[in-house]
């Protein structure tokens, strides 16, 4: 899209040359995966050949406020002032690159699907850091343009939305028109499933610190979570990634568990 860009280590995403005018704007291109990432496309289809509908092949796209956090913060923020006074001063520029954004992600998501992707998540890690009615205006428009665009040419296709930190925006969520909406761990499942109701499929949310507990600790976690969630329309995960240094033994007893619940 012709935003370079490096992934440090410790640090994540860093932008050589931040966006922050429209002119900075009018030089991103079209993200075109099947030219810049040709190697996902190649990695889904020898992944959805050798599971065998096994299991699922998930797929993955940032949603277009998280993209444009990064890229006009410069990498990680803790304030997210820079994006914020673009929006709030100069929203016109804001929303042309996630308009661009919104086009690429649905683009991405289509090629996934075309190569093995059997569901695709989208993560809108730093729309929590809106208002809701910023987020209505500077999120949530675009992620359901990207839902329509996307269900008009594969309308069976499953779309999952995770925003870290959505306690305050999960009813918004659902309105996107995706098909699951995850929860991160510090939504109560019994909360979640009351406020957005019996027919949304919920994914998680187990805190991912629960796996430096013991196995009878995640065990009762997982089955409170299940329970809390009640009977069918949810995916059991944990509320977010995997800590660094989280015992792989306790991973796998995650996974053992979680095989045999029967709903």
């Amino acid at each position: 899209m012709n935003i370079p860009f490096d992934i440090v280590k410790g640090k994540g995403p860093i932008i050589f040359d931040p966006i922050r005018t429209a002119a900075q704007v009018d030089q991103v291109r079209e993200f075109v995966p099947e030219d810049s990432v040709p190697y996902v496309g190649e990695a889904l289809t020898i992944l959805r050949k050798e599971v065998d509908n096994k299991a699922a092949v998930l797929g993955f796209v940032g949603a277009p406020f998280t993209l444009a956090s990064y890229v006009i913060e410069g990498g990680s923020s803790k304030h997210f002032s820079k994006i914020k006074r673009l929006a709030f001063c100069e929203p016109e520029v804001l929303h042309s690159l996630l308009q661009k954004f919104t086009k690429s992600m649905a683009r991405y998501i289509q090629y996934q699907a075309d190569n093995g992707a059997q569901a695709v998540q989208i993560f809108d890690s730093w729309a929590t850091e809106l208002s809701p009615v910023d987020f209505e205006q500077f999120s949530f428009l675009y992620l359901k343009q990207i839902v329509d665009i996307v269900k008009r040419t594969h309308p069976h296709l499953p779309l999952i939305l995770y925003a870290t930190g959505s306690g305050g925006l999960l009813e918004r969520l659902t309105l996107t028109g995706v098909d699951v909406v995850s929860l991160d761990w510090s939504v109560d499942m019994a909360d979640g499933r009351k406020r957005l109701g019996p027919n949304v499929v919920v994914q998680g949310n187990v805190d991912p610190g629960v796996l430096f507990g013991s196995k009878e600790f995640i065990t009762d976690r997982i089955n409170d979570t299940v329970r809390k969630a009640g009977r069918g329309k949810h995916i059991l995960n944990l509320g977010h990634g995997i800590v660094v240094g989280t015992p792989e033994e306790n991973v796998a007893h995650f996974f053992e568990v979680a095989k045999k619940i029967r709903y």
